[in-house]
């Protein structure tokens, strides 16, 4: 695949799946976005519209071009498959109920590239009613803390410090994450070992690890419809997330405790998740 000589070229990689809701403006919004030279979906097994709404964006415009998954191998598979996909130097990893302005990426790219290049950077996330959401600014999770409160490790919100243009943090949210393409393949893009969840904090640590700057932008505000494509299965989505967390948790800290550790932290998570489960029993009934 020919590399765009535009150094500046961006490439919007999106993975849908069940996304018909939000998917046609996602797209026309990544259309008319400054900079963006490649636009590739990659869609895991919907069942609804998503796409053919995907084909008759991908007829209208010779960027786009879209994966039809017959499976549903995660979050992570597609993102990666969308960068493989792909050859600009810079991927912006867009979820489909992103509503981006025409010079959000542009933006975040600039922001990134003026650090050096080496950074991978967010944005400011706000729902439609402009309350900002607290996935956009996180901390690693803290598994210690699990043993005495099982949800711990989920609360991972920071702050927001305004007085920063770029507010650096340990993790972002990966509904919208943008970096240069030789950062990506440095780290080796994102741990397919991860099906739905965590695989935004297992990047952003990597991306710590090899000294590249992670930070949220906090002049570039983004409205973000969240869990468009996961309302319909809340079992499966917790299910996952919670699996996310265990092997989080045995890539970067279960070598450096002990047994006893190891095995409270195991039960602390599935705890968690039965209570989460049974809550959403209760509410279904």
């Amino acid at each position: 695949m020919k590399i765009p000589e535009h150094e500046t070229a961006i490439a919007a990689i999106v993975v849908t799946h069940e996304s018909a809701s939000t998917i046609d403006d996602c797209l026309q919004r990544l259309r008319d976005a400054v900079d963006v030279a490649e636009i590739r979906v990659v869609d895991n097994a919907s069942s609804d519209d998503t796409v053919s709404v995907v084909q008759r964006h991908a007829l209208a415009d010779p960027r786009v071009r879209f994966v039809a998954n017959p499976d549903n191998p995660g979050f992570s598979v597609g993102c990666n498959q969308g960068a493989d996909d792909s050859a600009s130097p810079w991927l912006a990893f867009v979820n489909p109920d992103l509503q981006v302005l025409p010079d959000t990426l542009a933006r975040l790219r600039d922001l990134a590239a003026a650090t050096g290049g080496e950074a991978l950077l967010g944005a400011d996330l706000v729902d439609e009613a402009g309350i900002r959401d607290t996935a956009a600014r996180r901390r690693d999770p803290d598994f210690a803390a699990m043993l005495t409160a099982p949800g711990a490790a989920s609360r991972l919100g920071v702050e927001v410090d305004d007085a920063q243009a770029l507010q650096p943090l340990e993790a972002l949210s990966g509904a919208l994450m943008v970096m240069p393409r030789s950062l990506f393949r440095r780290l080796g893009g994102f741990d397919e070992g991860y099906r739905l969840h965590a695989e935004d904090l297992d990047l952003c640590r990597r991306a710590r690890m090899a000294g590249a700057l992670v930070a949220v932008a906090n002049r570039v505000r983004v409205v973000h419809i969240r869990g468009v494509s996961s309302r319909a299965r809340p079992f499966f989505v917790e299910w996952h997330k919670h699996r996310g967390l265990w092997r989080y948790f045995g890539k970067f800290e279960a070598s450096q405790r002990g047994v006893g550790v190891r095995i409270g932290v195991f039960g602390a998570i599935w705890a968690h998740f039965a209570t989460v489960a049974l809550r959403l029993l209760f509410r279904r009934r």
